[in-house]
Parts: C-alpha cells; structure tokens; sequence
C-alpha cells in the first residue's frame, strides 16, 4: 500500500526533499491556505504533510484545535538515527507549575515511542488506558470542560493501567 506524502514548499523545502522516498510514497503538493482548508473539510486525504517549521507550526495548531486543543496532540520527530517524542507543540506559561496542564500529548508520545520501539502491547495498554478516562468523563482536564488537574487525571490513567 502506498501512502501519499503532501508537501507544502516553503523556505528550504522543496520537492527534491522527497525524491528518495516516491518509490514507496505516491507525491502531491499543496499552498499552505488550501492545505489549511483541506484539513477542515477533509483530514482523512493527508496520511503524511511535509511542512517547514513556520508552516508547520501553523498546520500544526490548526490540526490540534481540530481534536481538542495543543494538550491532546503527540509528536514525533523522526531522524535517519535518532526519534524524540515529545507534544507536538506550544508551551503554557501562564499555568506552568500550577497542575492544570492537559498531560493527554505527553502520555500519547509515550504510546508513538512505545510503537516506534516495537512495543505494541504497552503502547496498546497506555492508550486504551487513556481512552477510558476520556470515555468515562470524570477526570477530564479544564480545557475540556473538566474540573481534573494534572495529577488526577493522569492518576486515572494509572489505575486503568493497574486495574
């Protein structure tokens, strides 16, 4: 099955980025406005966007409000050598040290970093984990409409993973 990789062309990116990869990936590119409205209309055509860093930080956050928020996004970063998992971006500095951070991008990160080593059961575990707290409402986060800090909900994710 082939994939379709998406370049948006901006500043040091350009479509010999992807020449070493169309054996294995089918090729498109797209403005970055329209890549924005498309991923409103229709998220389900892109399997993989090939941004540089402005405008991916731009689709970025566009993609995120779509699901929820910047709190609900992993990320990663994958090199030919390294991979650094991590949310995917901004920082909250008005609640930092305050325990009302949505800790839902950090925990999924773990789960990318679990798949990308071949641990599919403990990525599985951590993310059922986490859909279940989501599913059963009462330790969601502030910014979605919850009354859970930091600390309570990531303390439900721990006890679906004992339990």
């Amino acid at each position: 099955m082939k994939h379709t990789i998406t370049l948006v062309p901006g500043d040091g990116i350009g479509p010999e980025v992807t020449t070493a990869t169309t054996k294995v990936v089918e090729y498109g590119e797209s403005i970055v406005d329209n890549t924005c409205m498309q991923l409103v209309l229709d998220p389900q055509q892109f399997d993989v966007l090939l941004l540089e860093n402005l405008y991916g930080d731009i689709v970025t956050e566009l993609g995120a409000g779509l699901v929820g928020g910047l709190g609900m996004v992993p990320g990663a970063n994958l090199g030919e050598d390294c991979a650094v998992f991590e949310p995917v971006h901004g920082s909250a500095p008005s609640i930092a040290g305050k325990n009302q951070a949505n800790p839902t991008a950090m925990i999924l990160s773990v789960v990318l970093l679990f798949r990308y080593l071949g641990e599919s059961e403990k990525a599985q575990r951590v993310h059922f984990a986490v859909e279940a707290v989501y599913q059963m409402g009462e330790a969601l986060t502030s910014d979605l409409g919850g009354k859970a800090n930091t600390t309570e909900f990531t303390e439900a994710v721990v006890q679906h993973l004992v339990n």
